[in-house]
């Protein structure tokens, strides 16, 4: 085992955490945007994106269990930024220059609560590994003491 896996590892999860509260952000500013993008001659709503997360290991479980015996993770990654397939909202508001031939207006699927839900836990998860990588470096600072 290296001893720099705690670095690797707690690294790659505040970049991965770092994306995700980027996302979220983006998600909030968007909350209210009905002109997304632009497909088929028509505008769309904007639509809610998610970050896929996966631990940094390949090949099967029986493979990883006796190549990793006693070693720990590799750390996270983020492997591609999903958008979420939720139906949209629908508000009455005639006076909206998107609302259709009865007043109502196509919203994102965006849910501001649900992202304020989802930022204090990417922002938990980032502090939790910053408390981690500094519990390795303290780590090392007392080996190199141990050496005196």
């Amino acid at each position: 085992m290296k001893l720099s896996n705690g670095f690797d590892i707690s690294a790659s999860a505040l970049t991965a955490q770092r994306l995700r509260m980027d996302v979220i952000s983006s998600n909030i500013a968007n909350a209210e945007t009905t002109r997304g993008s632009f497909v088929d001659g028509q505008f769309q709503p904007y639509k809610r994106k998610m970050v896929v997360l996966e631990p940094m290991k390949n090949g099967s479980f029986d493979s990883m269990l006796r190549s990793e015996m006693g070693e720990a993770g590799k750390g996270v990654k983020a492997t591609r930024i999903v958008e979420d397939q939720s139906p949209e909202k629908l508000v009455y508001n005639p006076s909206h220059p998107d609302a259709d031939a009865s007043g109502y207006v196509r919203m994102p699927n965006v849910d501001v609560m649900k992202e304020m839900v989802d930022m204090i836990s990417a922002s938990r998860a980032y502090e939790a590994n910053v408390t981690a990588l500094n519990a390795t470096k303290a780590m090392f600072v007392k080996a190199l003491e141990i050496g005196k």
